[in-house]
């Protein structure tokens, strides 16, 4: 958004046209849900983050050490969270 003040729907008229609001979140716009006037949350368009296809997607792609599940790992990792004595 630029600045411009985020469109406001009261509780009733939220729950009302969900969709049209979800269509226009899904256009980047930024939306306020007040009840009383007092605004209470927001509706914001998530950001895109990894896109993933399905099982299988990093195949080829993550590298795993022989010993990944060696006692000697397993103990570091315990360590590092605070759960050997």
């Amino acid at each position: 958004m630029s600045g411009d003040a985020a469109a406001q729907f009261n509780i009733h008229d939220a729950k009302t046209n969900l969709s049209r609001i979800i269509e226009r979140v899904e256009h980047g716009e930024e939306i306020v849900i007040a009840r009383a006037g007092n605004p209470v949350a927001k509706v914001v368009p998530l950001a895109h983050g990894l896109e993933r296809r399905g099982r299988g997607s990093l195949r080829g792609k993550l590298v795993i050490a022989e010993d990944w599940d060696s006692d000697e790992v397993n103990e570091a990792i315990a360590h590092d969270f605070g759960m050997t004595p």
